[in-house]
């Protein structure tokens, strides 16, 4: 079986799959440029945890892990768990060499049923969530990527979802705010070290232009390295912001 590729995707705020514009546009059509896969796994930047840490619910519950959306509460997403997958995600994590474990009462999170509520609304591919360490750097989260690429070979669809840009202090009421000049560049730095496969400045974003002010916190862009190290060279699939500061960007690896 020919390798499934991996994505990266920018999740936005939680209204994402009520709004209409671009982005979810763009979400609603993915499916359609993919091989179905078998099962997600679905790395968040909302889960930290001390080591790699697989759910295996079998019925995983839709979290609500966030305030301020109300509108937002009657969204669900029924997919079933894959703790098959996560079995084998475990055991190819261990041998890398790895502490990883599981998790059997984690639910899926906004920053995986934001995207695919979207991307597969029929909720029938089975997903299991891998959770980020943001005590450890983006080489760590590489290798991670690194050590669960084999399951693309199963038609695993390995997906990290985050931010490419995430500064909650910059948010704007306004969904469709216009982004400030420090977004932009970064957002742009981002595509260009990508489109060239420049994984020395990839890894060393911090110091690329605004690193500081678009991630002050890694945990959203984590997600991208576990993508790209499972995947090969990458491209840009989806472009745009929300709510001022907040990229949209995708991309897709191999």
């Amino acid at each position: 079986m020919s390798p499934l590729p991996t994505l990266f995707l920018s999740h936005g705020v939680p209204d994402l799959p009520i709004q209409s514009g671009s982005t979810p546009t763009f979400l609603r059509q993915l499916a359609q440029t993919l091989p179905r896969p078998s099962a997600i796994l679905a790395i968040s930047a909302h889960w930290s945890t001390a080591q790699p840490t697989l759910s295996t619910a079998s019925h995983p519950q839709t979290l609500y892990d966030f305030g301020g959306f109300p509108q937002v509460s009657q969204l669900h997403y029924p997919a079933p768990g894959a703790p098959d997958v996560a079995a084998k995600a475990i055991a190819r994590l261990t041998e890398a060499g790895f502490s990883a474990t599981a998790d059997s009462s984690r639910g899926l999170d906004h920053g995986v049923w934001t995207p695919l509520l979207l991307a597969y609304p029929d909720a029938c591919i089975p997903v299991t969530q891998l959770s980020v360490q943001p005590h450890h750097a983006a080489e760590y989260h590489l290798q991670l990527g690194a050590a669960l690429a084999p399951l693309r070979r199963e038609g695993v669809l390995i997906v990290g979802s985050g931010a490419a840009t995430h500064n909650l202090r910059a948010f704007r009421p306004e969904y469709d705010a216009s982004p400030p000049p420090w977004a932009v560049a970064f957002d742009r730095w981002l595509a260009a070290a990508i489109a060239r496969d420049d994984r020395a400045a990839l890894l060393t974003y911090q110091q690329a232009p605004y690193a500081a002010q678009n991630h002050p916190t890694a945990e959203h862009l984590l997600p991208l390295f576990v993508a790209l190290g499972a995947g090969g060279p990458g491209r840009q699939i989806h472009q745009g912001f929300t709510y001022g500061a907040f990229s949209m960007a995708a991309y897709r690896f191999s």
